[in-house]
């Protein structure tokens, strides 16, 4: 069965296209705005953008708009999205504010120069729902492509280069709901996950992540994962295999209830009083440390499951030779030494597929 798309790209429309060039100024390049909208835009290249800009959104991690103090009129992304959803024919006049913007934050050398869009969406299909959308794309990266050419009696092939359009480097589409929130808002950035990079989200952008339901289970799977990682090795003696069995047990609390509660997690998963008063402690900390109000109950998120899930390693390593994948019971391993000092997993089983 084909997955269901997170954004219909097909059933959308985008109504009207703007491209701009932004380069970095430390490298002594230049920013160059166009003099209008993208013209001459048939059906099949529409659909083709269409697809360039909106088919690498896959999950619903939102954001807000945010500033130091609070006022979101100071967000300059924030206040030019709201210009052009009051009116969408002034697209272009805030576009060219968007890229000079985007020019002025591109304050470090690796950050590379682009093609900016600027694109209204007067209908956007995300999931069940419709919305007007703006969105802001920029394109990094060339890649060089082959192109053959009939003539009378041979075929020609030339090179040049282009934007993949499966390829998309930064993107942001800015959904007209919950304004006084700072909008809802959801970013791609795949181009360069370096410290300097941040400058998409949180230089450019400025956003926060939405207190919803997928961001409330993926900090707390995020949580679970570090404590088992870093801190309850430290203070309980706990095998490798021991590590992924809890674990195991938090993925399987996480796939098999819609809500969570933080009680009944800990009693489930963790199980042991100690372990548990490890935990919470742990949980305080990281919290502090992190700003983040603490969580007992909420919604449980099936996309930020299955996006953590990869993250979640079931896998054994010994030396070079062997990987054990231990998917639950864990009593059908132990652990060991023989006479001769050697470590062993015996490994019990019913049946051999």
């Amino acid at each position: 069965m084909e997955e269901k798309q997170f954004i219909n790209y097909a059933k959308s429309t985008l109504k009207d296209v703007v491209v701009h060039h932004v380069g970095n100024p430390k490298e002594d390049e230049c920013l160059f705005l166009s003099q209008g909208s993208l013209a001459d835009r048939d059906e099949n290249l529409t659909m083709l953008l269409q697809k360039f800009f909106l088919s690498g959104f896959k999950t619903p991690e939102y954001y807000n708009f945010t500033f130091s103090n609070g006022d979101l009129s100071l967000n300059p992304v924030c206040s030019f999205a709201k210009a052009i959803f009051k009116s969408p024919d002034e697209l272009y006049e805030s576009s060219c504010s968007i890229a000079k913007h985007l020019f002025s934050v591109t304050a470090h050398p690796n950050i590379k120069a682009g093609d900016l869009f600027v694109v209204w969406f007067p209908m956007l299909f995300i999931e069940d729902q419709v919305h007007e959308a703006v969105g802001i794309f920029k394109s990094e990266n060339k890649h060089s492509f082959l192109k053959t050419i009939v003539e009378q009696y041979e075929i020609l092939v030339n090179s040049d280069e282009g934007i993949n359009i499966e390829k998309l480097d930064k993107g942001a589409l800015i959904l007209n709901t919950d304004e006084e929130d700072g909008y809802r808002v959801l970013i791609l950035d795949k181009s360069n996950r370096s410290i300097e990079a941040k400058y998409w989200r949180d230089d450019f952008l400025r956003l926060e992540p939405c207190a919803d339901e997928f961001h409330q289970t993926r900090e707390f799977m995020t949580l679970t994962k570090n404590y088992v990682a870093k801190q309850m090795t430290g203070e309980f003696e706990v095998s490798r295999a021991d590590q992924i069995d809890l674990l195991n047990r938090s993925m399987d609390y996480f796939k098999k209830h819609e809500s969570f509660d933080k009680d009944e997690f800990e009693e489930s998963v963790l199980q042991q009083p100690e372990v548990i008063q490890s935990f919470q402690n742990y949980d305080k900390a990281y919290r502090e440390e992190n700003d983040l109000d603490p969580l007992q109950d909420f919604a449980i998120s099936e996309h930020a499951v299955k996006k953590q899930s990869r993250g979640y390693k079931s896998v054994l390593k010994l030396d070079k030779n062997f990987h054990i994948y231990i998917h639950g019971n864990r009593d059908m391993i132990e652990q060991g030494v023989d006479a001769n000092g050697r470590k062993y997993y015996k490994i019990f089983y019913e049946e051999e597929t």
